[in-house]
């Protein structure tokens, strides 16, 4: 192997590194985001994420300029990069894309939900039933986060899962969640329960209405109309 080709191997391999370490970056702070655990209005620093993440300044600035882009954070002059808040008008209009995707989605998946896909949602809906009778609200809200990943992966359509996966709305919910009220809902998992009777029969229409009924009703139970939580120093 001459020179050149050795150069040319070690520039591949480390352009592979840095994305790498970019995609580690980007998806690591894109996922704490989404968990909900860090308040809206906080500050993020450069030199807290650098170290959290491992990766260098540069690297960290390239995933927080993508993030800003896509609505994750906010940046401004003199007050740095700062997790995203949202008016209740803001929020309304997120959560009610997310009724409709969510709708559409659960159509396709009572038309194209294979039978494994169904025997997951069904051991899902197991798990949440028995979180449920043991008072367990964090096993609760995994395994309900779980029931709409898994009718988003068995609708099998990719547009609308795009669009889905782009809405803010865990944001949104972390924001504005009332938490005094009952968790889980009440009448939660009934919901539950009828969107799945639904796809188990095929029934798409039925599906969407559930869907609609199910995501509506969180919607509602968030009480947007109250003061959103003050931004962190």
């Amino acid at each position: 192997m001459n020179s050149s080709d050795s150069d040319s191997i070690d520039a591949e391999t480390g352009a592979k590194a840095s994305g790498t370490r970019y995609s580690h970056a980007y998806e690591g702070l894109r996922s704490l985001l989404l968990s909900g655990s860090i308040a809206p209005g906080t500050r993020l620093t450069e030199a807290d994420l650098t170290r959290m993440f491992d990766v260098s300044r540069s690297t960290m600035r390239t995933a927080l300029a993508r993030l800003t882009q896509e609505g994750y954070v906010t940046s401004e002059v003199n007050r740095g990069v700062r997790t995203r808040s949202f008016s209740a008008e803001e929020a309304e209009d997120i959560l009610e894309a997310r009724e409709i995707l969510e709708a559409a989605l659960a159509g396709k998946a009572a038309e194209r939900a294979t039978a494994d896909e169904i025997e997951d949602l069904r051991r899902t809906l197991q798990d949440m039933e028995e979180s449920q009778s043991r008072g367990d609200r964090d096993s609760y809200s995994q395994g309900n986060r779980r029931f709409h990943q898994q009718m988003k992966t068995a609708a099998h359509q990719r547009t609308l899962a795009r669009a889905y996966d782009t809405l803010l709305y865990p944001l949104v919910m972390r924001q504005y969640r009332n938490l005094s009220a009952r968790h889980p809902r009440s009448g939660s998992l009934e919901e539950h329960q009828a969107i799945f009777l639904a796809v188990v029969t095929r029934n798409p229409e039925a599906a969407q209405a559930a869907m609609r009924h199910h995501v509506g009703s969180a919607r509602r139970a968030l009480l947007l109309d109250k003061s959103p939580e003050p931004p962190v120093s």
